[in-house]
Protein backbone atom coordinates (compact mmCIF):
# COMPACT_ATOMS: atom_id res chain seq x y z
CA UNK A 1 0.00 0.00 0.00
CA UNK A 2 0.73 3.63 -0.55
CA UNK A 3 1.32 5.87 2.32
CA UNK A 4 -1.96 7.29 3.09
CA UNK A 5 -3.53 10.15 0.75
CA UNK A 6 -6.85 10.73 3.01
CA UNK A 7 -7.48 11.00 6.96
CA UNK A 8 -10.47 11.41 9.46
CA UNK A 9 -9.38 13.42 11.58
CA UNK A 10 -11.75 12.82 15.12
CA UNK A 11 -11.18 15.66 18.01
CA UNK A 12 -13.57 17.71 20.19
CA UNK A 13 -11.11 20.68 19.80
CA UNK A 14 -11.21 22.98 16.81
CA UNK A 15 -7.83 23.87 17.09
CA UNK A 16 -6.79 20.53 16.98
CA UNK A 17 -8.08 19.66 14.02
CA UNK A 18 -6.04 23.09 12.45
CA UNK A 19 -2.80 21.79 13.80
CA UNK A 20 -3.57 18.29 12.81
CA UNK A 21 -4.45 19.65 8.83
CA UNK A 22 -1.11 21.46 8.80
CA UNK A 23 0.90 18.65 9.53
CA UNK A 24 -1.34 16.18 7.53
CA UNK A 25 -0.95 18.45 4.57
CA UNK A 26 2.93 18.31 5.03
CA UNK A 27 3.33 14.46 5.35
CA UNK A 28 1.18 14.38 1.85
CA UNK A 29 -2.30 14.09 2.63
CA UNK A 30 -4.60 15.25 -0.22
CA UNK A 31 -8.19 14.53 1.69
CA UNK A 32 -8.95 15.60 4.97
CA UNK A 33 -12.21 14.66 6.92
CA UNK A 34 -13.37 16.03 10.30
CA UNK A 35 -15.51 14.70 12.87
CA UNK A 36 -16.26 16.13 16.73
CA UNK A 37 -17.44 13.13 18.12
CA UNK A 38 -17.77 9.40 17.91
CA UNK A 39 -20.85 9.06 15.51
CA UNK A 40 -20.31 11.22 12.80
CA UNK A 41 -16.62 9.73 12.86
CA UNK A 42 -18.39 6.20 12.24
CA UNK A 43 -20.74 7.82 9.63
CA UNK A 44 -17.74 9.61 7.94
CA UNK A 45 -15.23 6.39 8.15
CA UNK A 46 -18.17 4.16 6.71
CA UNK A 47 -18.78 6.56 3.91
CA UNK A 48 -15.05 7.75 2.89
CA UNK A 49 -13.24 4.78 4.18
CA UNK A 50 -10.18 6.94 4.71
CA UNK A 51 -6.71 5.63 4.48
CA UNK A 52 -6.10 6.39 8.09
CA UNK A 53 -7.62 8.12 11.30
CA UNK A 54 -6.00 10.55 13.74
CA UNK A 55 -8.44 9.63 17.47
CA UNK A 56 -8.51 11.35 20.02
CA UNK A 57 -9.00 9.55 23.65
CA UNK A 58 -11.33 11.96 25.57
CA UNK A 59 -14.13 12.32 23.30
CA UNK A 60 -18.00 13.39 24.31
CA UNK A 61 -20.79 10.62 23.93
CA UNK A 62 -17.92 7.80 23.06
CA UNK A 63 -14.75 7.73 24.36
CA UNK A 64 -12.31 7.35 21.75
CA UNK A 65 -11.32 3.55 22.93
CA UNK A 66 -14.55 2.33 22.48
CA UNK A 67 -14.59 4.73 19.34
CA UNK A 68 -11.50 2.75 18.15
CA UNK A 69 -13.28 -0.68 18.91
CA UNK A 70 -16.07 -0.02 16.74
CA UNK A 71 -13.69 1.34 14.06
CA UNK A 72 -11.51 -1.95 14.02
CA UNK A 73 -14.52 -3.94 13.85
CA UNK A 74 -16.25 -2.98 11.25
CA UNK A 75 -13.01 -2.01 9.34
CA UNK A 76 -10.60 -4.43 10.26
CA UNK A 77 -7.91 -2.90 7.95
CA UNK A 78 -9.03 0.69 8.59
CA UNK A 79 -5.50 2.27 9.84
CA UNK A 80 -6.23 4.31 13.16
CA UNK A 81 -3.54 6.56 15.01
CA UNK A 82 -4.24 7.77 18.24
CA UNK A 83 -3.41 11.32 18.81
CA UNK A 84 -4.51 12.54 22.50
CA UNK A 85 -2.91 14.35 25.63
CA UNK A 86 -3.87 11.05 27.16
CA UNK A 87 -0.57 9.02 28.82
CA UNK A 88 -1.83 6.69 31.14
CA UNK A 89 0.11 3.27 30.27
CA UNK A 90 -3.18 1.69 30.73
CA UNK A 91 -4.39 3.78 27.73
CA UNK A 92 -1.78 3.18 25.45
CA UNK A 93 -1.47 -0.84 26.45
CA UNK A 94 -5.50 -0.33 25.78
CA UNK A 95 -5.33 0.92 22.98
CA UNK A 96 -2.71 -1.31 21.20
CA UNK A 97 -4.96 -4.03 22.08
CA UNK A 98 -7.95 -2.42 20.61
CA UNK A 99 -5.36 -2.04 17.28
CA UNK A 100 -4.02 1.33 16.93
CA UNK A 101 -1.04 1.91 14.55
CA UNK A 102 0.36 3.99 16.57
CA UNK A 103 -0.22 6.42 20.26
CA UNK A 104 1.23 10.52 19.66
CA UNK A 105 1.07 12.59 22.62
CA UNK A 106 -0.27 15.88 20.70
CA UNK A 107 1.49 18.32 23.46
CA UNK A 108 4.94 16.66 22.04
CA UNK A 109 7.06 19.42 20.13
CA UNK A 110 5.69 19.64 16.34
CA UNK A 111 8.41 18.05 15.00
CA UNK A 112 8.44 15.52 17.26
CA UNK A 113 4.00 14.27 15.95
CA UNK A 114 5.05 15.18 12.63
CA UNK A 115 7.99 12.30 12.82
CA UNK A 116 6.27 9.84 14.96
CA UNK A 117 3.24 10.51 12.14
CA UNK A 118 5.31 10.04 9.02
CA UNK A 119 6.79 6.82 10.50
CA UNK A 120 3.61 5.50 11.08
CA UNK A 121 2.40 6.36 7.47
CA UNK A 122 5.99 4.73 6.26
CA UNK A 123 5.16 1.73 8.51
CA UNK A 124 1.24 1.24 6.82
CA UNK A 125 2.93 1.98 3.34
CA UNK A 126 5.19 -0.95 3.74
CA UNK A 127 2.22 -3.34 5.06
CA UNK A 128 4.37 -3.30 8.53
CA UNK A 129 1.21 -1.01 10.32
CA UNK A 130 -1.32 -2.15 12.03
CA UNK A 131 -2.58 -5.27 14.25
CA UNK A 132 -1.81 -7.32 11.22
CA UNK A 133 2.08 -6.85 10.37
CA UNK A 134 3.01 -8.44 13.76
CA UNK A 135 5.96 -5.46 13.80
CA UNK A 136 6.91 -3.42 16.43
CA UNK A 137 4.18 -0.28 16.71
CA UNK A 138 5.37 3.28 17.03
CA UNK A 139 4.66 4.33 20.36
CA UNK A 140 4.61 7.71 22.30
CA UNK A 141 7.26 8.17 25.12
CA UNK A 142 5.50 7.85 28.57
Amino acid sequence: MPRPSTALIVDDEPHVHVYLRILLKQLGISTVWDAAEGHAALELAAEHKPDVVLLDVNLPQISGLELLGKLKATHPDMHVIIVSVESKPETLVQAHDLGADAYVLKHLPRAKVLQMLSDTFDSIAEGSGGTAGGGEKPAAPA
